[in-house]
């Protein structure tokens, strides 16, 4: 039975607002008492609560009209790629316009941003910027290679049985007019370098690192997605590679060791072999050592292919 002091369990289990509290009947005296914590102007959270992102940033979103949830929040919030130091963040990103003060929230990080009206959505009932415009808030603060990365995974082409979608988030073309749009920005010029580099069709953010360092090691761009036989939809493919020398690159992640993976894996890799092809697997070990290893490998197998079939255009000076 609950008792007659206890909070509704609506705000019981979560922050919420000054404003939740008075629909629920809760008096400001009430709000005062050791179980309620006063986290800042008009946002309130039960004293034991343990501290959970979207519901964290639910209040904080109600809690402030006109701005929106952004940055580390909104790509955590969106399950977007982020480099490992900043997946587990707890960080509270708000972003408002010019128009409304400034944000002044203990734990809160604010920014005061121009966003356009399409920038920024309603995900179940939490104001948040879109993914395309958290990737462009990021690259202040990210890497190049993790901003290429995380735009990677945004103009990928999906795999439907596995996402229930069809398109990309976005494209380069959108991307880049985005980048138009906001020539003042800070992380802007590294926004634009990233974008150069962005390719369509690297599935995880190890693909898209083996690919950066095969850039600066001087190989020939590779080839993604690469399908066997590329006139059939149902054909094995490599996750990079050159059909011209038919290498096929694979990074196999920690979910090629389940068994049905791994049986999937064999038969693909079985398949590119059957058919002339050498095939490159790399791991976690290869991630580690930031591909050089790698890098050494697909040099002296582009040299092999090279003396075997010379007549093959654009492969001469590999290594």
């Amino acid at each position: 039975m609950q008792k007659c002091n206890d909070l509704p369990g609506i705000l019981a289990t979560a922050p919420f607002t000054l404003d939740s509290a008075r629909a629920s009947g809760v008096s400001t005296d009430r709000l005062r008492r050791k179980d309620v914590v006063h986290v800042g102007r008009g946002l309130y959270r039960p004293s034991d609560w343990d501290f959970e992102l979207e519901a964290a940033a639910r209040a904080l979103s109600a809690a402030s009209p006109g701005a929106w949830i952004s940055h580390v929040t909104a790509a955590r919030l969106r399950c977007q790629l982020l480099p490992p130091w900043l997946a587990d963040s707890t960080e509270l990103h708000l972003s408002k316009p010019r128009t409304l003060p400034s944000v002044r929230r203990k734990g809160v990080v604010g920014h005061t941003v121009f966003a356009r009206d399409d920038e920024v959505e309603s995900i179940d009932g939490i104001r948040v910027s879109t993914r395309s415009r958290t990737w462009l808030d990021l690259a202040r603060r990210l890497s190049l290679s993790e901003l290429v990365c995380m735009g990677d995974q945004l103009i990928r082409i999906p795999r439907v049985d596995f996402e229930g979608r069809t398109q990309p988030y976005d494209t380069l073309d959108g991307l880049r007019f985005l980048v138009g749009r906001h020539p003042n920005l800070q992380g802007i010029v590294r926004a634009r370098e990233a974008l150069d580099l962005m390719r369509v069709g690297a599935d995880s953010a190890p693909e898209s690192l083996l690919r950066l360092a095969m850039a600066d090691a001087g190989l020939p761009e590779p080839d993604l997605q690469l399908a066997l036989r590329d006139t059939d939809a149902m054909s094995p493919s490599a996750d990079l590679g050159y059909r011209h020398r038919r290498i096929a690159i694979q990074y196999d992640g920690e979910h090629h060791l389940l068994d049905a993976q791994s049986l999937r894996d064999r038969r693909r890799n079985k398949a590119f072999e059957s058919a002339g092809w050498t095939v490159l697997i790399f791991d976690k070990d290869d991630h580690a050592d930031g591909f050089q290893r790698a890098i050494g490998k697909i040099k002296r197998t582009l040299r092999t292919a090279w003396l075997d079939h010379p007549q093959a255009s654009g492969f001469a000076d590999a290594g």
